[in-house]
C-alpha cells in the first residue's frame, strides 16, 4: 500500500522488462546446458552444430527476431526510450535547441569505441581458437540478460559515459540489439547473420532518424520525454532498490565488530 501511495508500483512496461529478464535468463541457461552437454560429448562447437536439430536454438532465433520486428514499429508496450524516434511520439517543447548529430554523439562515440574494444578482444580469442562458436552465442545471450539488468537495476553506460537522467532520455537506447549480437558477426550462418542483420537495420533506422530529427530525442524539444508524462516510472523502482541496498549495507556494517585498534563511533 505504501508503494502505491508514493507511485512506486511497477508500471506495465516495467513489468514487461522483468518478464524479458526472466525468459532471456532461461534462454541463456538452456543454451548453456546444450553447450555443456555437447562439450561433455567432446563435440567441438557443439552449440552451433546443433542449430539445425535442437528446438532451443529455434526458440532463441524466433524470440529475438520477433522482439526486433516489433521494435521497428510504434508500440504502447515499449519504453519511450526507443519509441521517441517515431513522429507520433513527438510533442514540440517550449525551450531549447536539439544539438546536431555530432554534438549529441560525443558520449555515444566513446561507448562505441569501448564496445569495439571489448568485442574485438572476444573476436581475437575466437580466431585464435581460445573460444569456439558456442561461446560466442552464449556471450550474446549473456549480453541480452545484461541489457535488462541495465534497464532495471544499474547501467554502466548511463553512469560512466552518457550521464543521461534515465533510459527515456538515452541517446543510445536502440543500440541494445546491435550490441547484443555483435559476437554473432564472427559466425557465418543463417541464424547468426539474420539476427545481426535485423539488429543493424534497427541501428541504421535509429541513427538516420536521429540525424534527420534530433528534436525528437531531447526533453527540451520533445515534451514526451518529460518526467511529467512518463508511463514507466522506472526511476521510482530504481530509487527504492538503491534505498533498500543502502539500508541493508548499513545494517550489516552496524552488526560488524569494529576493526582492531579503532573505536566504534558512537557520536
Amino acid at each position: 500500500m505504501r508503494a502505491r501511495k508514493h507511485g512506486a508500483r511497477l508500471s506495465l512496461i516495467s513489468t514487461l522488462h522483468y518478464v524479458k529478464l526472466v525468459y532471456r535468463s532461461l534462454l541463456f541457461l538452456a543454451a548453456l546446458t546444450v553447450y555443456v552437454l555437447g562439450r561433455v560429448r567432446a563435440e567441438s562447437g557443439a552449440l552451433m552444430a546443433m542449430l539445425d536439430r535442437n528446438p532451443v536454438m529455434d526458440i532463441i532465433w524466433i524470440v529475438f527476431a520477433v522482439e526486433m520486428i516489433f521494435r521497428f514499429f510504434p508500440s504502447p508496450l515499449e519504453s519511450m526510450g526507443c519509441q521517441k524516434q517515431f513522429a507520433k511520439n513527438y510533442v514540440p517543447g517550449q525551450t531549447g535547441r536539439a544539438p546536431s548529430w555530432m554534438e549529441g554523439s560525443r558520449s555515444a562515440l566513446w561507448v562505441l569505441l569501448a564496445w569495439i574494444g571489448l568485442n574485438g578482444a572476444i573476436g581475437a580469442l575466437y580466431f585464435t581458437g581460445v573460444i569456439d562458436e558456442g561461446i560466442l552465442l552464449l556471450i550474446s545471450l549473456a549480453y541480452s540478460v545484461c541489457d535488462m539488468v541495465c534497464i532495471l537495476f544499474f547501467c554502466p553506460f548511463q553512469t560512466w559515459f552518457m550521464k543521461n537522467k534515465c533510459c527515456t532520455a538515452c541517446r543510445i537506447y536502440n543500440w541494445d540489439y546491435p550490441m547484443m549480437f555483435t559476437p554473432l558477426l564472427f559466425v557465418p550462418g543463417v541464424y547468426t547473420w539474420s539476427l545481426a542483420a535485423m539488429a543493424l537495420g534497427l541501428l541504421a533506422r535509429w541513427e538516420i532518424t536521429y540525424a534527420r530529427h534530433p528534436e525528437r530525442f531531447y526533453e527540451a524539444t520533445n515534451r514526451s520525454l518529460a518526467c511529467a508524462g512518463c508511463r514507466e516510472k522506472l526511476c521510482h523502482h530504481k530509487r527504492a532498490l538503491r534505498q533498500l541496498w543502502s539500508r541493508q549495507k548499513q545494517a550489516v556494517q552496524e552488526k560488524l565488530p569494529p576493526l582492531p585498534g579503532r573505536r566504534k563511533n558512537t557520536e
